[in-house]
């Protein structure tokens, strides 16, 4: 018998330094490839300054954004990991190779980034920002640790405020649960803030995930090569050159004074007519497949994705009225339990389930998109090495809190019937009903509205240019097009 408990505990010892062997590398990986995106758009001149105290402090600033940025991607892979662990060991139950994944191994990640969501939201990230903020205490000598004193002693104020605010609230709807909140600050209190910090992540989630889906066609056809109906694209080039050749010949002209006082207008007008140009270029370049069939395919592909997911929410809503399990939950079960490798979690087996990883990746960045692209947030879009350190900042929080969201919104939304582990399933509303059902209903109207409008702002468009085309060859001869325009330009230029 001790013989077996010196056995089992060294299996123990040996399966949690494998766990965590494995645990660092992917989080190595992570802020590796995290940190090149981060240095891709930093502003150089934030960073070679003649300053060492400011370098300094900016390079601790971006190492604490990449940490969190590196755990904005690993909550982003808990359950496309999770889904395709479960295939694989239900593939190779009895493989050799496959031992060392297991479900102690995928609980031990959901919590390690529910955990690390928690200290980035909570004191990395605003750290950070107060860090790249302080000047020292007045009267204190210079230096970075002034600085850490000082954003220490402001970031600890904040959290007090903070966390009497979130006890104020919950003493006002319990009064119960408020006083064990101050017995019991780490089982409770923090769990119960980040579950509202959570609820705001899913509502952004709400409102940017059909935003994103609606422009991902658009955003998609400007990087794609896409075919115009009844178009005569050498007409059309010839007469994108001609434009540009005729404002550059005004822009070089410094005769007129009415030229001198709308130059900036031309210069615009100028560089509309260059991108256009260039934009013609790429597509004549484009080979016939490229130009005819990658366009509607990619088109046809994103709104097939779009479609499922909204046949699948309402589907779902359908369960939920029919069937209480339906309501997403957390999974409870012991760390050495196995979790994976018992059944699959689609119907229809493992292409079910990596339909499912596609839908939840395509739900991610048609969130991120859908984030830029609102007005709120337009200002926060980064730009290649000309990103501020507080812009990369606000980045972070926000990816950070769309991303730490995204497992909860999944199985909210019934893309996926993998229950959540850890911490992430103990959210106080996640057993409403009302609260689950009203959400369901939102996101499929809001998503068919904004693909409805989508669709066919695209489609009168299309008509309205390629009846356009189609009507100008019968009314003006090709050779006559640059006559019209230069006979257009030569009165601009009387005026």
């Amino acid at each position: 018998m001790e013989g077996d408990d010196v056995t089992l505990r060294e299996q123990l010892f040996h399966d949690r330094v494998r766990e965590t062997i494995i645990c660092v590398l992917l989080f190595s990986s992570l802020y590796i490839l995290c940190y090149l995106v981060v240095t891709h758009y930093r502003r150089n001149a934030d960073f070679a300054t003649d300053n060492d105290e400011d370098a300094t402090v900016n390079k601790i600033a971006l190492w604490l954004c990449t940490f969190s940025l590196s755990v904005s991607v690993g909550a982003i892979l808990l359950l496309p990991i999770s889904i395709l662990s479960n295939e694989v060991l239900l593939s190779f139950p009895h493989s050799y190779y496959m031992q060392w994944l297991n479900g102690s191994l995928i609980h031990g990640l959901w919590n390690l980034v529910f955990l690390f969501s928690n200290l980035s939201l909570v004191f990395f990230l605003p750290f950070a920002y107060f860090f790249t903020e302080s000047e020292g205490f007045a009267g204190s000598k210079k230096g970075v640790m002034a600085r850490v004193y000082e954003t220490a002693v402001v970031l600890l104020l904040l959290t007090l405020l903070v966390l009497g605010m979130v006890w104020v609230a919950s003493a006002l709807l319990n009064d119960t649960s408020a006083r064990e909140s101050l017995y019991d600050l780490w089982e409770y209190y923090l769990p119960y803030l980040y579950s509202c910090i959570s609820l705001s992540g899913v509502l952004l989630l709400l409102l940017c995930t059909p935003l994103g889906l609606s422009r991902m066609f658009s955003v998609t056809g400007r990087l794609l090569v896409k075919p115009r109906l009844l178009e005569d694209l050498d007409d059309t080039m010839s007469c994108a050159m001609f434009e540009e050749a005729a404002l550059s010949r005004k822009l070089n002209t410094e005769t007129s004074c009415w030229i001198n006082v709308n130059v900036d207008v031309l210069k615009t007008q100028f560089l509309t007519i260059q991108a256009r140009r260039m934009a013609l270029e790429m597509r004549r370049r484009a080979s016939p497949w490229q130009r005819n069939l990658g366009y509607p395919f990619a088109m046809l592909l994103l709104l097939a994705l779009t479609v499922v997911c909204v046949l699948i929410v309402c589907f779902h809503v359908l369960e939920l009225l029919f069937d209480e399990t339906a309501l997403p939950r957390g999974m409870e079960v012991p760390l050495t339990d196995p979790l994976l490798g018992a059944a699959s979690f689609s119907m229809f087996g493992s292409l079910g389930a990596a339909v499912q990883v596609i839908l939840i990746l395509y739900l991610m960045l048609s969130s991120v998109v859908g984030f830029y692209s609102s007005p709120l947030f337009s200002n926060l879009l980064p730009r290649a090495q000309d990103t501020t350190l507080t812009q990369i900042i606000g980045n972070c929080v926000c990816l950070l809190v769309l991303s730490s969201a995204l497992p909860v919104f999944s199985r909210t939304l019934g893309i996926t019937g993998f229950d959540l582990l850890g911490d992430f399933g103990r959210y106080n509303w996640l057993g409403n009903f009302h609260i689950v059902f009203l959400y369901n209903v939102l996101f499929a109207g809001l998503t068919s509205a904004c693909l409805i409008n989508t669709l066919t702002w695209a489609v009168q468009r299309e008509l309205i240019r390629a009846f356009g085309l189609h009507k100008l060859p019968l009314t003006v001869s090709r050779s006559a097009i640059p006559l019209k325009l230069l006979l257009a330009n030569g009165l601009s230029k009387i005026q």
